[in-house]
């Protein structure tokens, strides 16, 4: 399975999938690998963990988006994202983020995602609010984010 953008395209993350990244020297943190181990143990997480986000102009992966587990029983599932820094500022973050989120509200699994971000990652909010996500609340160092299915239509 792939997601497709205009720009993009996001594939889950698998020992098979992750060969591109490792082909590319792709390292952005620990969280493929630490991903990779939980699936190998629980097959059911696949689409649940990381995903990999490729510019398809180039094939280059750069960064990698996913969910933090799958959804709990309310249908709740939490989204966390990173990409390499030289590809910041471009919109691939908002343009990955939405179609994840779409996908996770075609599924009869999610109802809710939510977000959390350091209250100064100004790019990382602005992702959030371009992607109709809205703040639910804040402590000293973080803002909660949420959507859910019926904030979208799809």
């Amino acid at each position: 399975m792939e997601l497709e953008t205009q720009r993009l395209l996001v594939i889950p993350c698998t020992e098979k999938t992750v060969e591109i990244a490792v082909n590319q020297a792709y390292d952005n943190g620990p969280e493929i690998s630490t991903y990779l181990t939980q699936l190998k143990e629980d097959p059911s997480l696949l689409y649940w963990g990381s995903w990999l986000v490729i510019r398809k102009a180039d094939g280059i992966v750069i960064g990698d988006i996913g969910f933090k587990g799958k959804p709990d029983e309310n249908k709740v599932v939490e989204i966390g994202y990173g990409l390499l820094e030289n590809y910041w500022n471009s919109g691939y973050a908002t343009e990955s983020v939405g179609v994840l989120i779409q996908w996770a509200f075609r599924t009869s699994k999610v109802d809710k995602v939510v977000a959390e971000t350091l209250r100064d990652n100004y790019g990382s909010i602005r992702v959030l609010e371009k992607s109709n996500m809205k703040q639910v609340s804040k402590t000293d160092t973080m803002i909660n984010w949420e959507i859910e299915k019926s904030d979208l239509e799809v």
